[in-house]
């Protein structure tokens, strides 16, 4: 009988020996994908910055792989900012993101002096520049625009249209580059966007770099030297056999022809340099998850529902955005597929994490991979119903070791307090 193999290991074994459910995350195919993205900008000869985004996927080990692979980092919260400089990543290749940002969030980011913090609305300029005022410094900014570019993605993931919680209205662009200028605090040097998640094709950036390219050179002409055009992130990854993976080569021909275009036609002949902040294409297939099968449970001509020992509360992505996942038996993986089966999570809801899958014939105790669950699992990960999160355990080579321990239940109740009138 042969195993699942992910990234050179066993998955039954990686189970057996730290029990499940279980994160696995390969460092290996981590680098792999951040190379890809190098190798494509440095093909083009585009001068380029990765930012890995780590709303993805974040923990102290995550944010050393990136800085030992030079890339730069975004967060949108204090957890997120402290976790990085517990890591040892340079303040200076941070960068401060989020659409409601705290006065203490701004200020913990202008204290350990981030690179840049990108500005979401136009109230934030005037907040941002107070509060760098009254710390005596000077923040580089970058404006985040909605470049009305409507990426075909789930409507809850579609970032970048101008009806949108997240940015500054491109007709509103302008105004904002001044307010910046006019600042005293604060040092505009860029314009970003974000147009949507899981993009599988790379027209909707072509659309999108040819905006922001007009925007640069008209907010350029106003006497404000910008630098950069960050276009976010967004790539699509392969969940399922069939979806399209976000071909980067492509994507860094485009760019180059875009720029090279709209330069030779432009009296300004600044070159941008180009940013962007892969998350997901960085680390969803980087990842697995592997559950331990519980109950089986058939309805005669209906339905066979599988349960496993993970639910919504390990990953909720069924749940908010329909998403679908390919799995394997691991322990089994030879085996013919040959009945169709929904996966279920133990969670108290109709919990579906997989519905109708053809799978060998499952029984308790065998261990199921969900494929592709590097993004947006660990990190949305819930103690709903009490549950406890999973471990993450990362695998380098032939190594591997946890880079997350398992949550306890005594920790999940460590913050509760009982009030003074419930007290017998």
């Amino acid at each position: 009988m042969t195993n699942y193999i992910f990234s050179n290991h066993d998955t039954t074994a990686l189970a057996k020996k730290y029990s499940t459910p279980l994160y696995v995350i390969s460092q290996d195919i981590i680098e792999k994908s951040i190379n890809e993205i190098k190798t494509a900008f440095e093909n083009e000869n585009i001068e380029y910055s990765i930012n890995y985004a780590g709303k993805a996927f974040l923990n102290t080990a995550m944010a050393k792989i990136v800085n030992k692979n030079g890339i730069n980092l975004d967060v949108v919260s204090e957890g997120e900012l402290l976790t990085a400089l517990a890591a040892g990543l340079p303040a200076e290749r941070i960068t401060f993101h989020g659409s409601n940002k705290t006065d203490r969030e701004i200020t913990l980011a202008i204290n350990s002096g981030v690179g840049k913090i990108t500005i979401d609305s136009v109230d934030e300029i005037k907040r941002v520049d107070t509060i760098a005022r009254s710390l005596g410094k000077v923040q580089k900014v970058h404006i985040r625009v909605s470049p009305g570019v409507e990426a075909h993605t789930h409507e809850y993931i579609q970032t970048g249209k101008t009806d949108s919680k997240f940015g500054i209205p491109l007709s509103q662009a302008i105004q904002s580059a001044i307010m910046c200028k006019e600042a005293e605090n604060i040092n505009l040097t860029g314009i970003h966007c974000h147009i949507g998640s899981s993009i599988a094709a790379v027209d909707p950036f072509g659309v999108t770099m040819r905006v922001m390219l007009e925007l640069f050179y008209n907010i350029r002409t106003l006497d404000i030297p910008l630098t950069d055009i960050n276009l976010g992130g967004g790539f699509g990854v392969v969940y399922l056999k069939g979806d399209t993976r976000f071909d980067v080569n492509a994507y860094t021909k485009l760019l180059r022809k875009e720029l090279d275009s709209y330069i030779a036609k432009s009296p300004d002949k600044t070159v941008p340099k180009i940013m962007v902040e892969p998350g997901r294409f960085i680390i969803s297939e980087a990842g697995i998850t592997l559950y331990t099968v519980g109950t089986v449970k058939e309805i005669p001509g209906i339905r066979k529902y599988v349960s496993v020992d993970g639910s919504l509360a390990d990953n909720p992505r069924p749940a908010l955005y329909q998403a679908v996942y390919d799995a394997v038996v691991a322990n089994k993986y030879d085996e013919e597929p040959v009945e169709c089966v929904t996966i279920s999570g133990r969670a108290c809801e109709t919990d579906t994490l997989i519905k109708d899958i053809t799978l060998p014939v499952l029984e308790r105790g065998d261990i199921l991979a969900v494929k592709c669950t590097g993004a947006y699992n660990y990190s949305m990960a819930s103690n709903y119903n009490r549950l406890a999160k999973p471990a993450v355990v990362l695998l380098k080579g032939d190594k591997d070791e946890l880079m997350v321990k398992r949550e306890t239940v005594q920790q999940v109740m460590q913050n509760d307090v009982i009030p003074s009138w419930l007290e017998e």
